[in-house]
């Protein structure tokens, strides 16, 4: 499921694998959140089934601005 929700994130805003993986993670720490709880929601609202939870979706929302590369190591 989280390789899915990774998948959503790259064809829904255009980031790339690494920042995808980056986004779910920072936002599963930010929000005390397990990884696994974030990658179903981001899954279930991309396929209708549920809507984001309101405190996932607006964290989601900054790293998704910064593109997925907030915090990530330049080398």
């Amino acid at each position: 499921m989280i390789d899915l929700a990774r998948g959503v994130l790259m064809a829904s805003f255009g980031c790339a694998t690494e920042n995808a993986w980056h986004v779910l993670v920072t936002v599963s720490q930010n929000s005390n959140v397990k990884l696994q709880a974030v990658a179903d929601a981001v899954v279930a609202s991309a396929g209708g089934t549920q809507p984001m939870p309101a405190d996932l979706q607006s964290r989601l929302q900054g790293p998704l601005r910064r593109g997925g590369q907030a915090g990530m190591s330049r080398g």
